[in-house]
């Protein structure tokens, strides 16, 4: 974890990212290295549809919380770079893992709260997950639209 806080994203190389990525076995420490470090690394955001395509759950998590904290972080691109994420999240909404489907949801969430548009759109791809033979896409479904649909995401989306 100390490690997370103190590397400097400029100096990590890609080998020592993947070595990182493939010994992760916590959320949390999944999540920390998403938030404090490669959210800063174009390198790292580079990997995610290799991630997403792993069996170990943990790297499958680093891509989707990945996209979650760009979600939150990124306030320069376009919606259709957020958009290119949803067959990603599709995909991996059918994985019944628990710290997977979470970090989907999660995903899916803040995607969904950073605009108007977004957010509509976040809440038919959830609508669609709905519709999935899949309990895990149906429980991230069900967990994305109720926040979503909130009326306290509404009236924050409508004063932006």
């Amino acid at each position: 974890m100390l490690a997370i806080f103190i590397e400097d994203y400029n100096l990590i190389t890609e080998d020592q990212m993947d070595s990182w990525v493939n010994d992760f076995d916590s959320w949390d420490i999944v999540d920390q290295a998403c938030i404090n470090l490669f959210v800063n690394m174009p390198l790292a955001i580079a990997k995610i549809p290799v991630w997403v395509k792993a069996e170990e759950e943990f790297v499958k998590r680093t891509a989707f919380s990945l996209i979650a904290v760009i979600a939150v972080h990124d306030k320069k691109s376009e919606d259709s770079y957020f958009e290119e994420f949803f067959p990603i999240l599709i995909e991996g909404a059918d994985d019944n893992r628990n710290f997977v489907k979470k970090a989907v949801n999660w995903a899916i969430r803040s995607i969904g709260k950073k605009n108007k548009s977004l957010n509509k759109k976040a809440i038919e791809l959830s609508y669609e997950l709905l519709e999935m033979d899949s309990k895990s896409a149906k429980w991230i479904a069900k967990n994305a639209i109720k926040e979503l649909e909130s009326e306290k995401v509404q009236n924050k989306l409508n004063k932006i």
